[in-house]
């Protein structure tokens, strides 16, 4: 074997390595040559007069060798006597480096989703579980005074097509036939409906790149978050640079150089007064004063002009803002049909499982119609995969009160650790907890509060350490100011559950100390022995005070004409009944309470049938259908199947229940023809708010006269009025009946667009005498025959 030679394999290695080098600085040449030209290029359009339109962001991991690059640049330039240029280069330099941090921070932040309880509940990527919303454009900005369930009821009714949606990335884009650039943007939608994740998708494709690369900064500002600094004193660049540190070194905002988004999410969590009307004018953005005087002139554009502005708001809050600070209205509706099917197959792997929940979902008219709401479809999705997907099966959730006993067992198992995806595994209930929680959803809710600080929490008696280690039924958002202390903001992850709580308080309350909460007293009650289903033991039968209480509770709710306790009599109702009991065993500690509901049943129906206006009793069937009776409906289906309808003489409370059906039934309000039902003056009186959600009403030859027509001028006058066709032929409404008309038809709110008035008994002084407006309404069509 020839020996080897160290120094000859010495000098090869020398030789391989030098040829290494020159083959690794040969390939360094060529990226620094690259690199530079491209720097040069980009040098280049900085200094180009269109920049503003070409901004460009710089790669997050290649800041420190372009700075050396700029360095370069800045050093030639000079030598080359070229100081104007290298200044503005200079100048512009470190706007682009705010911009890349400010992407890079923006998408860290909301790359990610915590569904329902943020930085507590199963945090996502975005794009994995992100499903479209359905926006539309338009809306009459005024006060919305329904509960938001009741207005995603009747939303829900509502024919495909008849409002312009608008995809969530196109907000600041015009539509065809639009020409006025638009600034401001308010965005309406109830709680838990998609608003702020439709932001948080915003403003991802924007630091991603793919979206909207025109606006070169965007800032987005939470209400909560803002009202923390309400008692502060700062100037407008104070506040940016309080929450956005990356853009401390830039001074592009007072000198206006590029286009820049507010985005202020939750003007319903407001707790700033927000005086348009005598807050000072201010034009400096580094002028210290007010958060108040600073928030109201970005608002009116006394504050950076050119800025972008979009608010997101619950309706009834939106009004706030003056309309002429307003370009353009949206509403956020939630999922449509296709859509909650969509969610529920993204949030659930298991394909089978999301099937069967989807199935479950649409047997129950009052759960599909929440899931409109997202939030209540991440509700569900919790529940309804664990008890499907346990081998064991279980009791499933049909009412609204069995899905949210449900959600919170399920909420407090993972709070005790001891969940381990069987649902009979007992929760280890922490009474003082749920009763604390409970006050506190009470109390803010009789003040319309949803979020709420450390003192409130004080008031309602919570121990702020306690609601921390609740985890899933109280949020906390936590802010770090000058890293001193910490902020601490509460919510609850939905209006609707505040409201469970808020009932379950009540009526633990009631079953456990005997404390009529809502009338504010101690009630003794009447207690009789009852012998339960195993008949081995007496339980008391709870009778006087909690149906008092019960009594108490629905007269609250139809006080309240904005709908505020609706959802809240519900929940009450639904836990007095067995099934609801006997899953929360471990919180009453005394055993099961049987508790006769008899006597409110037929309270309840007493009001279905005293209450004048059939939309406020909608709730009250609802009610019904938590205590699982469903006698009233049930008779008006029955005649409905017979088709005996028009044949009947209904009572008050079952023209109630009539009404119910048709706003709740599965078929679609397209066309509304009152010869399906009693062709009357009474029957289209009682019918009004069916009529309201159509789009279009046959009332030909139904014997109508002028009373309708009064009547039907309200429907017109209404903005939540989508009535676009009427036929009124063969009626003997006459000249009176116009008249009546015409204040409907004159209304800003009126959409009619074609009335037939054939053979109405309308002579020529009706059609076009004094008081007529037929002739003078505008696009609407007229049909009409002359009757003498």
């Amino acid at each position: 074997m020839e020996e080897c030679n160290p120094d000859a394999v010495s000098d090869q290695f020398t030789q391989s390595q030098h040829g290494d080098l020159k083959h690794i600085f040969q390939v360094l040449e060529v990226k620094i040559i690259i690199f530079v030209k491209n720097e040069l290029k980009r040098f280049k359009k900085m200094l180009s007069p269109d920049y503003q339109e070409n901004f460009e962001s710089k790669e997050e991991d290649e800041s420190d060798v372009r700075e050396a690059a700029l360095k370069m640049a800045l050093h030639f330039l000079r030598n080359m006597e070229l100081k104007d240029l290298a200044d503005k280069l200079q100048e512009n330099e470190p706007d682009v480096v705010c911009q890349t941090e400010l992407k890079r921070n923006l998408k860290n932040k909301y790359q990610s989703v915590f569904e329902g309880i943020p930085k507590q509940g199963r945090s996502d990527l975005l794009e994995k579980i992100y499903t479209e919303v359905y926006i539309t454009e338009g809306g009459s900005g005024k006060v919305n005074e329904e509960h938001e369930v009741r207005q995603i009821e009747l939303k829900s009714k509502r024919p495909a097509g008849q409002e312009t949606s608008i995809r969530c990335s196109d907000i600041f884009k015009l539509l065809p036939g639009q020409d006025k650039p638009i600034r401001s943007v308010v965005t309406k939608g109830v709680a838990g409906i998609g608003k702020t994740v439709s932001v948080q998708k915003f403003i991802l494709d924007w630091a991603e790149g793919t979206e909207n690369q025109d606006i070169h900064f965007i800032f987005p500002l939470l209400f909560r978050e803002l009202n923390l600094m309400r008692e502060k004193q700062l100037s407008l660049m104070d506040l940016l640079h309080h929450f956005f540190t990356e853009i401390k070194q830039s001074t592009f905002l007072s000198q206006g150089k590029y286009k820049v988004l507010f985005i202020f999410d939750g003007l319903d969590e407001c707790r700033l007064q927000l005086d348009f009307q005598n807050n000072e004018s201010l034009t400096d953005v580094t002028e210290v004063t007010s958060l108040d005087v600073l928030l109201t002139n970005v608002i009116k554009g006394n504050l950076l002009p050119s800025a972008l502005l979009w608010i997101t708001s619950r309706p009834a809050a939106a009004n706030q803002i003056p309309p002429e600070c307003v370009d353009r209205i949206t509403e956020v509706q939630g999922f449509n049909d296709p859509q909650k099917g969509e969610y529920f197959k993204k949030r659930i792997s298991d394909q089978n499982l999301a099937s069967k929940v989807i199935s479950h979902i649409k047997l129950s008219r009052s759960l599909h119609i929440m899931c409109h709401i997202p939030v209540f479809c991440w509700i569900a999705a919790t529940v309804l995969a664990v008890i499907f997907g346990y081998s064991g099966g279980g009791q499933i959730p049909k009412t609204l009160t069995e899905m949210y006993t449900y959600f919170l067992i399920f909420q407090t198992k993972q709070r005790s650790l001891k969940f381990e995806n069987v649902p009979d595994l007992d929760p280890q209930w922490n009474q003082k907890v749920i009763l604390g929680l409970g006050k506190l959803a009470y109390e803010q809710l009789e003040k319309g509060n949803l979020i709420f600080y450390e003192e409130d929490l004080k008031e309602s008696g919570m121990d702020v350490r306690e609601a921390a280690v609740c985890s899933g039924i109280c949020s906390q958002i936590f802010r770090e100011e000058s890293g001193l202390y910490q902020e601490k903001v509460f919510c609850f992850v939905h209006l609707s559950v505040q409201e469970y709580l808020a009932a379950l308080y009540v009526f633990l309350m009631m079953a456990i100390e005997r404390k009529d909460i809502i009338s504010r007293h101690q009630t003794p009650g009447t207690f009789i022995k009852h012998r339960d289903w195993t008949g081995s033991r007496w339980s008391p039968v709870i009778k006087t005070s909690m149906t008092t209480l019960h009594k108490s509770a629905v007269d609250k709710a139809l006080e309240h004409e904005d709908g505020r306790f609706d959802l809240f009599l519900r929940f009450l109702l639904g836990l007095s009944l067995e099934s609801n009991q006997t899953l929360l065993h471990g919180l009453l500690q005394r055993g099961q309470n049987k508790i006769d509901n008899e006597e409110t049943i037929s309270y309840i129906k007493e009001k279905i049938r005293d209450v004048p206006s059939s939309e406020r009793v909608i709730n009250l069937f609802h009610c019904l259908n938590e205590l699982n009776d469903h006698s009233l409906v049930e008779e008006v289906q029955s005649f409905l199947s017979a088709g005996t309808l028009s044949e009947a003489e209904l009572s008050p409370a079952q023209w109630s229940a009539l009404v119910f059906v048709l706003l709740t039934s599965e078929q679609k309000l397209d066309v509304f023809d009152l010869k399906k039902y009693i062709r009357s003056d009474e029957a289209f009186l009682r019918l009004q708010p069916v009529v309201e959600e159509s789009q279009k009403a046959q009332l030909n030859s139904c014997g109508l006269t002028e009373r309708s027509c009064t009547a039907l001028a309200c429907i017109l006058s209404k903005a939540s009025s989508k009535l676009k066709n009427v036929d009124l032929s063969d009626n003997s409404i006459g000249d009176i009946g116009v008249q009546q008309l015409c204040s409907g038809l004159e209304n800003p709110n009126c959409a009619l667009e074609t009335l037939s008035l054939s053979n109405c008994s309308i002579t020529e002084e009706g059609f076009s005498g004094k008081g007529c407006c037929l002739i003078s309404v505008h696009p609407l069509q007229v049909v009409r025959e002359l009757s003498y």
